[in-house]
C-alpha cells in the first residue's frame, strides 16, 4: 500500500525539519549529539508551553509523565536514538522509536509525529496505529481524523473508515467542500458498488445539498449507472442553479447519450451564465470533437477575451483553433502564450509546426519542431521525451514530402532511447510513410517484423491487419484483428475493420452486421462506423437503411470513400444525378482517391 502521498513536512516537528537541515553540514558525531541534546530541551520543553486548550486534553497524561519518566534516562536515549536514526536515513527505526514513545507517554505531538513518519516510510501498520492513537488523545484534532480516514480508505476498509467520514461531514461550514472531495479520496478503490453505496449513505442526511447529490452522480458514473447519474445531477442543479460544476457533470452525461442534448444543455446555460468559462471551453471541446467547426467561433473569442494573458488557457484556445481551422487565431492566441510565462512551450512549439504545416509552409513547420530539443537526463518528465518524439515524428512526414520516403524512415531509425511504446509508435510511423508513398509491401513487411520483436501491442497489430488488407491477405487480417478483440475488447476500430472488411468482401454479413454494431455501441458518432453499418446494409440489400446510414456518415464528414459508397447506393436506388453530384464534389477534393475513383469509373465507365 502506498502511503507516500499523504506524507507531509510541516507535520513533523520543527526540530525534526531543522535537524535534517543541518545534517548536511555536520563532519563529525560531536556535532550530531550537541544538536540533538538542544532539540530533545526544546521538544521537552514544548509539553509546558502548550496552549491552554492543548494542556487540557493532555494535562493528566502530562503529569503522569512528569512523575514518571519525563527526564528518565531511558526516555532521553530513545528520543536521541530517534533522532539519531533519522539523521542517518534509518527513518524506519526512527518511526518505531516515537511511535513507542507516544504510546508510552500519550503526547499528542509524538503520535503526530509516528504518524507521519509512517505515511513517510509507507509503514501502514504503524501509520493506522500512530493515527488512532493520535486521535484518542485528542479526539477533536481535526487533521488527526483526516489523516486516519485516509488511512483506512487507502487500506481498503471503508466500513472502518465510514463514522470517521460522518463526523467530518457533520461540521456545516465544510461538509459541502468535504462531499465533493469525497470522490477523489475514494478514487482508487476498485469495488465501485462499495463506493456508490458508501457515497449514499453519507448523503442521506443532506437530501437539500447539491453537492452530496453531484458526488452521487459522480460514484454512479463510475459504476456504469448514467441514468442515476443523471438523475443525481439534475437534482444537483435544481437545488444549486447556475452551478457550472454541476452543469458541467451533467453536460458530460448528456454527452454520453446524445451530443446534441448536452450542446443545447450547454447553450440554455451560458445564456444565463456568460462568465462560465469553463463550461465554455467544454463546449467548445464538445463542438470540435462533433467537427461543428462554424459554431466555436463566438465561444473561442469570448474565451480569448476572458484569458487575460493566462499561458495555459491561450495555448488550449489556440490549439482548439487549430483544430476548427481558424488559422489566423490560432497563430495570435499560440505565440500570444508563447511570449508569456508558459511552463511546457513544447507542446505550442507542437501546434506552430501543425499549423505551418496546414498552411503548407514546410520549412516553418521544420523550424518550429526544430525547437523541441531531446531530453538531457533521464528524469525529465514523461512529456519532454514524448513532444521531442512528436516533434521527429512530424518532421518525418515533411521531409518524406520532400526528400523521400526512405529519407524519413532513415531519420527515425536514428532516435535513441525509446520505450516498447514509442518503438511501437515510429514503426507505425515509417509503415505509413511507405504506405503513403504506396510501397505497400514494403509497409507490411515492416510491421510484420514489428509485431513479432513488440508483441500484443494492439495499435500495431492493427495496423499491421490494415496492412494487409492492402494486399489482400485476408488471413491475416482476419486473425489479427480478433487478436486485438480478445487482448482490448474495447477497441471499436478492431470491430469496424473486421466487420467492414466482411461486408466489402460480401460475406458473413450477419457477423459483420453484429461487429459493426458493437463497434458503433462504442463510438455511436464516428462517421467511418456509420459508413461501415450503412455499407453491410447495402450488402443485405436494405437499401433504405444503407441510405439512412451513409447520409449521416456524409453529413459528419464529407469523406472520398463515404461519398463512393452513398453514391454507390443512391445509383442503385435508381437517383443517377444525386449520386453523380455526390461523386463530383468529392472527386473536387480528392482527386487521387483510389476507391472513389474506382467506383465512379464502374457506374460511369
Amino acid at each position: 500500500m502506498n502511503l507516500h502521498p499523504l506524507s507531509r513536512t510541516k507535520g513533523l516537528h520543527p526540530y525534526y525539519l531543522r535537524a535534517m537541515k543541518a545534517h548536511k553540514t555536520m563532519r563529525n558525531h560531536s556535532h550530531i549529539k550537541a544538536s540533538l541534546l538542544i532539540g530533545l530541551l526544546v521538544f521537552m520543553s514544548s509539553f509546558q508551553s502548550a496552549s491552554a486548550q492543548e494542556e487540557a486534553v493532555t494535562q493528566p497524561l502530562q503529569q503522569e509523565t512528569q512523575e514518571e519518566s519525563e527526564f528518565n534516562s531511558d526516555f532521553i536515549f530513545k528520543y536521541l536514538a530517534a533522532e539519531v536514526a533519522a539523521q542517518r536515513g534509518e527513518v524506519g527505526l526512527s518511526n518505531q522509536l516515537f511511535f513507542d514513545l507516544a504510546k508510552a507517554t500519550h503526547n499528542e505531538r509524538l503520535a503526530e509525529r509516528a504518524t507521519q513518519l509512517a505515511i513517510f516510510t509507507q509503514n501502514a501498520k504503524i501509520g493506522l496505529d500512530a493515527a488512532n492513537l493520535w486521535l484518542s488523545i485528542n479526539p477533536e484534532a481535526l487533521e488527526a481524523r483526516q489523516t486516519l480516514t485516509q488511512l483506512l480508505v487507502m487500506s481498503g476498509d471503508l466500513n472502518a473508515a465510514k463514522p470517521h467520514l460522518q463526523k467530518l461531514l457533520e461540521k456545516a461550514d465544510t461538509r459541502a467542500n468535504g462531499f465533493l472531495y469525497l470522490n477523489s479520496l475514494l478514487a482508487q478503490q476498485p469495488d465501485r458498488s462499495a463506493v456508490l453505496s458508501l457515497v449514499q449513505n453519507l448523503a442521506e442526511p443532506y437530501p437539500n445539498l447539491g453537492e452530496a447529490h453531484l458526488t452521487i452522480s459522480q460514484a454512479a458514473l463510475q459504476t456504469g449507472n448514467p441514468e442515476l447519474a443523471l438523475k443525481e445531477a439534475t437534482l444537483a442543479n435544481k437545488l444549486k442553479p447556475n452551478w457550472e460544476l454541476g452543469a458541467i457533470q451533467q453536460a458530460e452525461i448528456l454527452y454520453a447519450q446524445s451530443p446534441e442534448k448536452a450542446i443545447n444543455f450547454y447553450r440554455s446555460f451560458l445564456n444565463n451564465n456568460s462568465n462560465a468559462n469553463d463550461a465554455r471551453l467544454s463546449l467548445v471541446k464538445m463542438l470540435v470533437e462533433q467537427k461543428r467547426y462554424n459554431e466555436t467561433k463566438s465561444d473561442l473569442t469570448k474565451l480569448a477575451k476572458a484569458a487575460n494573458e493566462k499561458p495555459d488557457v491561450l495555448a488550449v484556445i489556440g490549439a482548439l483553433s487549430l483544430q476548427s481551422n481558424q488559422l489566423e487565431e490560432a497563430e495570435k492566441y499560440l505565440k500570444q502564450a508563447l511570449t508569456s510565462k508558459l511552463k511546457d512551450k513544447d507542446q505550442v512549439y507542437l501546434y506552430l509546426g501543425q499549423l505551418a504545416e496546414k498552411k503548407k509552409n514546410d520549412d516553418e513547420a521544420l523550424n518550429w519542431y526544430a525547437q523541441i530539443q531531446a531530453p538531457q537526463a533521464d528524469n525529465e518528465v514523461p512529456s519532454k521525451q514524448n513532444h521531442y518524439l512528436e516533434a521527429k515524428i512530424g518532421s518525418a512526414y515533411i521531409i518524406s514530402r520532400t526528400q523521400g520516403a526512405d529519407a524519413a524512415v532513415s531519420m527515425l531509425d536514428d532516435l535513441q532511447d525509446l520505450t516498447n511504446l514509442q518503438i511501437a509508435l515510429v514503426i507505425q510511423t515509417q509503415a505509413n510513410l511507405m504506405m503513403q508513398a504506396k510501397r505497400y509491401q514494403d509497409g507490411f513487411d515492416l510491421l510484420d517484423k514489428a509485431v513479432l520483436n513488440v508483441p500484443n501491442n494492439p495499435e500495431l497489430m492493427y495496423d499491421h491487419a490494415m496492412a494487409a488488407e492492402r494486399l489482400e491477405k485476408f488471413d491475416i487480417v482476419e486473425s489479427q484483428l480478433r487478436k486485438i478483440i480478445k487482448l482490448k475488447p474495447d477497441f471499436a476500430q478492431a470491430y469496424n475493420a473486421l466487420g467492414y472488411s466482411f461486408a466489402d468482401r460480401n460475406i458473413n454479413l450477419k457477423e459483420a452486421h453484429d461487429l459493426i454494431q458493437k463497434a458503433l455501441s462504442f463510438n455511436p458518432n464516428d462517421h467511418f462506423v456509420i459508413d461501415s453499418m450503412g455499407w453491410v446494409h447495402y450488402r443485405l440489400g436494405e437499401l433504405d437503411k444503407a441510405a439512412e446510414y451513409l447520409k449521416a456518415a456524409y453529413k459528419s464528414q464529407a469523406d472520398a470513400e463515404i461519398a463512393a459508397h452513398l453514391g454507390e447506393v443512391l445509383w442503385q436506388q435508381g437517383r443517377q444525378k444525386e449520386a453523380e453530384k455526390i461523386w463530383d464534389d468529392a472527386l473536387k477534393n480528392s482527386p487521387e482517391n483510389e476507391a472513389l475513383l474506382k467506383t465512379v469509373k464502374q457506374f460511369k465507365p
